[in-house]
C-alpha cells in the first residue's frame, strides 16, 4: 500500500484538488445565482402589474417583460394570483436593496 501512496502521490494529491476547487465553485455559483431572484408572498389586492410597480427599482424588465418572466417562471397560465401564493421574481441586488417582502408592503 504504501508503495502505490508513494507511486500515486501526485496523482492522488490532483484528484483532491480538483474535486475541492469543483465543490468550491459550485457553491460559488450557486449563491451568485440565488441572489438574482426573490421568494414574495402575495397578499390582499396584489396584482402582478402592483408588484412590478413596486419592485421597479430592482429589476430591468418593463412591466409586461416582468409579468411574462413571473408567470413563465412561475408556471403560471393566467394573470391571476391568490392571497398566499408564493412567487419568484427577478432581482437585481446591484441596482437597490431588498428589505421588505409584498406581504408586509401595507403594515
Amino acid at each position: 500500500m504504501k508503495k502505490i501512496c508513494e507511486k500515486y502521490s501526485y496523482a492522488i494529491l490532483l484528484f483532491i484538488l480538483s474535486c475541492s476547487l469543483a465543490f468550491i465553485l459550485s457553491l460559488r455559483f450557486n449563491t451568485n445565482e440565488d441572489q438574482k431572484f426573490l421568494t414574495i408572498t402575495v397578499s390582499e389586492g396584489d396584482s402582478l402589474w402592483n408588484i412590478s410597480k413596486e419592485y421597479a427599482e430592482q429589476h430591468s424588465f418593463s412591466h409586461t417583460e416582468f409579468i411574462t418572466w413571473v408567470k413563465q417562471h412561475n408556471e403560471m397560465e393566467g394573470e391571476h394570483i391568490y392571497p398566499g401564493d408564493e412567487i419568484v421574481i427577478p432581482v437585481d441586488y446591484e441596482t437597490g436593496s431588498v428589505t421588505e417582502l409584498a406581504s408586509a408592503a401595507g403594515e
